[in-house]
C-alpha cells in the first residue's frame, strides 16, 4: 500500500511554474529593469561595448535563475559553495565506541 505522507512532487508545488522561486523571479526582474534603465539613459547607438554593458544586468540575473540538474539553478549552487568554503563546521561524533579521552581508552 502507498504508505507515503509526502508527495514526490511536493517541492515543484510550491515554485512558480515549477521552477522558480519567488526570489528567482524578484531578482530577475530587478535585472531587466536595471537593463531597461541603462538602454534608456545611455547611448547605445554609437558604441557597442556600451550597448554590452547596459544589456550585462540581465544576462548575469538571467544566467543566476537558469534552472540546471541537480539544484534549483546556478544561484543555488553558488550559495552551496560559498557556504561550504567559508561555513565553520565543527563534527562532533556521539556514538556507542566514542571515549571522551584518551585516559578512558587506555583504562578498558
Amino acid at each position: 500500500m502507498n504508505g507515503y505522507l509526502v508527495p514526490a512532487n511536493a517541492k515543484k508545488g510550491t515554485l512558480i511554474f515549477n521552477i522558480f522561486r519567488p526570489f528567482d523571479l524578484i531578482l530577475f526582474a530587478s535585472g531587466i529593469g536595471v537593463t531597461l534603465l541603462l538602454l534608456l539613459i545611455l547611448d547605445v547607438d554609437q558604441n557597442i561595448v556600451v550597448a554590452i554593458i547596459a544589456l550585462l544586468p540581465a544576462l548575469v540575473t538571467g544566467l543566476l535563475v537558469v534552472p540546471i540538474p541537480n539544484y534549483q539553478n546556478v544561484l543555488c549552487v553558488l550559495i552551496s559553495i560559498y557556504n561550504f568554503y567559508t561555513g565553520r563546521r565543527k563534527y562532533v561524533w556521539k556514538g556507542w565506541c566514542c571515549f571522551d579521552g584518551i585516559e578512558d581508552a587506555n583504562k578498558k
